[in-house]
């Protein structure tokens, strides 16, 4: 596990959830969800629960300006450099100490990459994985994980992004679009575009260079089933096809059933099982963590991930919350998109 206080210092504020500002009909303003909060109860259910004696904790580093120039523009980074609290787009709130939080967490990334463990995950925020080149987006400012796959593929590896977050990784899609050395994976929840900073609409059609990105949507109430057969059916097969030297993944916990920022119903058991898949692939991972808002139970499902991760032979820590119905009724007609994209570029495959 790799962590570094100075991701803490990120502040976005308060307001009606995720929109900052002043509220006069709002009795008590809430918290912005991307908080401080949610990564200290995930390195609390981590350093606290039944898997603490299983991790090794490493302290992580600051990112460069030369190494974020890897995946963004210089005119972006120097917008996260504001001396007063500011909404770059309609959710995504930058402060006084947003650019030392994001550093820490791009840096921190790295450092996982950098140690040559064949299984290391960066607990770090803010997210990254909606962060394009030149803008921000959904709570994020610095593509984490495109930053290890762009610094990866420079050192001569073959590298694949796998992206489970409930959204849709459309700042990653945007980074490697035109690389078909990258193979980029998201599954995640349809919700199409969401504004001129989120222009990409997450559909399989979105195919990339020589289809190289590959978006597995999945209808509202996709939970356990949907997503173990998309893995299982789609996304492990393309990447064994691919045969990647490392697998990045970003790892969100808002497509959990409790999730306040996603319509998906994944339990603790799904992410153990997630974990397992990606364990049982046998290529060197770095994992990078994104979203989950409702810190107690995105919590119990980092701690049920790692559990798979580790490829641990029983459950760890009961989940006394998972009761929402796992809808997988719509899944093939969502998996025939898929294939009906992506098979001209990967015969035989799918």
């Amino acid at each position: 596990m790799f962590w570094h206080d100075d991701c803490l210092e990120h502040d976005a504020g308060e307001g009606l959830w995720e929109l900052p500002g002043s509220w006069p009909w709002l009795d008590v303003a809430e918290p912005h969800p991307e908080n401080a909060a949610r990564l200290r109860t995930f390195r609390h259910a981590l350093k606290h629960g039944p898997v603490a004696s299983h991790l090794k904790w490493h302290e992580g580093r600051h990112a460069s300006v030369d190494e974020l120039l890897r995946v963004h523009t210089a005119s972006h980074l120097d917008s996260l450099r504001v001396s007063s609290r500011v909404a770059l787009e309609v959710n995504t709130v930058v402060g006084p100490e947003t650019w030392r939080a994001v550093c820490a967490a791009a840096g921190t990334s790295l450092a996982a990459l950098e140690s040559g463990a064949p299984l290391a995950y960066a607990l770090v925020r803010p997210p990254g994985h909606h962060a394009q080149p030149s803008m921000a987006d959904g709570y994020c400012f610095v593509n984490n994980a495109a930053l290890v796959a762009e610094t990866a593929r420079r050192q001569g590896m073959r590298v694949a992004v796998l992206d489970w977050d409930v959204h849709h990784g459309n700042g990653t899609q945007e980074v490697f679009y035109d690389h078909p050395d990258v193979l980029t994976i998201s599954v995640h929840m349809r919700h199409g575009s969401w504004g001129t900073n989120h222009p990409q609409t997450g559909a399989p059609s979105e195919v990339g260079a020589h289809g190289r990105n590959v978006n597995i949507e999945l209808s509202l109430g996709a939970g356990d089933t949907a997503y173990l057969r998309a893995l299982d059916e789609i996304a492990f097969p393309l990447l064994r096809e691919f045969a990647p030297d490392l697998l990045v993944c970003a790892s969100g916990f808002d497509g959990s059933a409790f999730d306040p920022n996603g319509r998906h119903n994944l339990t603790g058991a799904g992410y153990r099982e997630i974990g397992r898949r990606v364990a049982s692939f046998g290529t060197r991972v770095v994992l990078a963590q994104e979203g989950g808002y409702l810190r107690g139970y995105a919590a119990l499902c980092l701690h049920s991930l790692i559990e798979g991760l580790l490829r641990l032979p029983e459950p760890l820590l009961e989940d006394p919350l998972a009761y929402v119905p796992d809808d997988s009724q719509l899944v093939d007609a969502d998996f025939e998109i898929v294939r009906a994209a992506l098979k001209p570029f990967w015969p035989g495959v799918l």
